[in-house]
């Protein structure tokens, strides 16, 4: 599985970024998902995840509480990443990865086995 990201830019704190992850012709109606981050020097940290139960559950960052959302759209295989009221700390690059490993460890890094290849978000003044 090839995962694609899109949707990083440049944007001023407090703006907004829609982030959007796939992969052509796949399905992940059975994959939970999740978004991670890293900036440089630092190691890959968890952002959000979302269930593969399809009613929606969920799971932040405390980082990305009340800021981020995380939603799915089965019908165009894709998960997105609303980030509203961005701070400079949330630059670095967003992955999205899927997983089909229990729910209680969506918030590790290291059992996602399948990653897309990142897209920058620089929030700056």
């Amino acid at each position: 599985v090839q995962l694609q990201a899109f949707g990083g830019g440049f944007v001023q704190p407090g703006g907004s970024l829609r982030l959007s992850c796939g992969a052509p012709g796949r399905t992940f109606i059975n994959y939970h998902m999740g978004w991670f981050r890293q900036a440089p020097g630092k190691e890959r940290e968890f952002v959000a995840a979302i269930n593969r139960n399809g009613v929606g559950t969920t799971r932040y960052a405390d980082s990305a509480k009340g800021r981020f959302t995380i939603s799915k759209d089965n019908a165009k295989n894709t998960v997105y990443l609303q980030m509203n009221s961005l701070k400079p700390e949330d630059t670095a690059g967003y992955y999205c990865a899927v997983t089909t490993i229990l729910w209680t460890y969506v918030d590790s890094a290291n059992r996602y086995s399948t990653w897309g290849q990142g897209t920058l978000v620089t929030v700056s003044s």
